[in-house]
């Protein structure tokens, strides 16, 4: 009947228990927070120095008795670990930075000698004074060995002990041992965090590095491509000022663009493609009726991703500058799109003609600073992440582009 009882309660129990659970009110850790809190720096030196603590511990522990009761061994060895763990910080923060760094050798030697002379010492010392004493003797911090063994034959007294525990004169060589362990695993552990530090300071600086010369290469880019701008709209008021102020409008976007976007790190796909295609446009106003020009870009990306600004534009700028001939026919390219979610495909093509006299070309032509910077941004932005593949004459005898992004 009582055993009912206890189990209607328990029951009764466990549905109130359950009545009351909320999901998600007392989270359980996923082995994915669990990851991220193993993968941080603290946890790892955290998990690094018990296991420092259990190796040093077993090393200890497990060392001979030399012939001491179990209470007077472990109050030794509980020492030994003491002295154990100062000697493996103090090498650690303090003799490895300040003597072993600054190439202080022989100091950082003698205090290694200092070190172990001491740990073996102070071990000596407490192995003689924790020595069971004879029988009648006084106790020591109130630690009193098990009643002695009778030795069966005459000895120097009666009911002397057996001599059964070790000689405490010399080295020893288990606690040589470990201390030796101690201090080179004090030197490790140092040398590793100090490798972790100096990899840490070097990302930064590397990240630093990169982010300066990003800068500095839009710099470059937004100049040169506003520069080319205002000579096409120069040349457009000397044929046509409709056509002009439309290409204002048009420019007054780009500028837009170039000013909000442009210092950014990413912008959408499709205010990048909205850019291409009034750059286009404004290109088409001056253009003759003898270039042919194809451009084909998707009025809305398939799928809206983040891109490094004013990417394409030099590619095409490089097409209308070299592909477009005063007495010629000539055809240029232009297609951008989008065949997965995270690619992006530019084609580019012009047609070839020779190249003018060195004395023809004025010096913001000659620089080409325009094509050297996007590919630096393209090994800075995209490593390993895009392919550019450059044509000098394909099969129409045409210069083509082709870029492939990995987004």
């Amino acid at each position: 009947m009582e055993t009912g009882v206890m189990q209607d309660r328990i029951l009764s129990n466990l549905g109130l228990l359950t009545a009351g659970y909320q999901p998600g009110r007392f989270p359980l850790p996923t082995t994915a927070n669990w990851m991220t809190f193993l993968s941080s720096r603290r946890a790892q030196t955290g998990l690094l120095h018990a296991v420092i603590w259990v190796l040093l511990g077993v090393t200890v522990f497990t060392q001979p008795t030399m012939g001491l009761s179990t209470a007077r061994y472990f109050l030794l060895q509980a020492g030994l670990f003491v002295l154990s763990l100062a000697a493996f910080y103090v090498n650690a923060d303090w003799a490895v930075p300040h003597l072993l760094y600054r190439r202080r050798l022989v100091a950082y030697l003698l205090f290694l000698l200092g070190i172990v002379a001491a740990v073996v010492f102070a071990h000596r010392t407490g192995q003689r004074l924790l020595a069971a004493p004879r029988p009648g003797g006084p106790s020591l911090g109130g630690i009193r060995d098990a009643p002695p063994r009778r030795a069966p034959g005459p000895g120097p007294w009666p009911g002397s002990r057996v001599p059964s525990r070790g000689p405490t004169d010399g080295v020893n060589p288990a606690v040589l041992f470990s201390t030796l362990l101690v201090l080179g695993l004090g030197t490790s552990v140092a040398a590793v965090q100090r490798g972790q530090r100096d990899a840490l300071a070097r990302s930064v600086l590397e990240q630093e590095k990169l982010a300066a010369e990003l800068g500095m290469l839009k710099a470059q880019i937004n100049p040169h491509f506003l520069f080319n701008t205002l000579n096409n709209i120069y040349a457009l008021t000397l044929l046509d000022g409709e056509q002009a102020r439309r290409s204002l409008q048009r420019l007054s976007r780009m500028l837009r663009h170039v000013l909000y976007g442009a210092p950014t790190d990413q912008v959408p796909l499709g205010q990048e493609i909205s850019f291409l295609r009034d750059y286009v446009e404004l290109m088409q106003l001056r253009l003759a009726k003898r270039v042919q020009l194809i451009f084909t870009a998707p009025d809305a990306p398939a799928a809206e991703v983040l891109i490094a600004p004013m990417l394409f534009q030099p590619f095409v700028e490089n097409a209308f500058k070299h592909g477009v001939s005063a007495t010629a026919p000539s055809r240029i390219v232009i297609e951008l799109r989008q065949p997965t979610a995270h690619t992006v495909e530019l084609r580019v093509c012009n047609t070839l003609f020779p190249d003018p006299p060195v004395e023809e070309v004025d010096a913001e032509e000659s620089g080409g600073i325009g094509l050297a910077n996007t590919r630096r941004r393209l090994d800075l932005l995209y490593p390993g992440a895009y392919r550019l593949t450059v044509t000098p004459a394909n099969d129409h005898h045409e210069y083509e582009i082709c870029l492939l992004l990995m987004l």
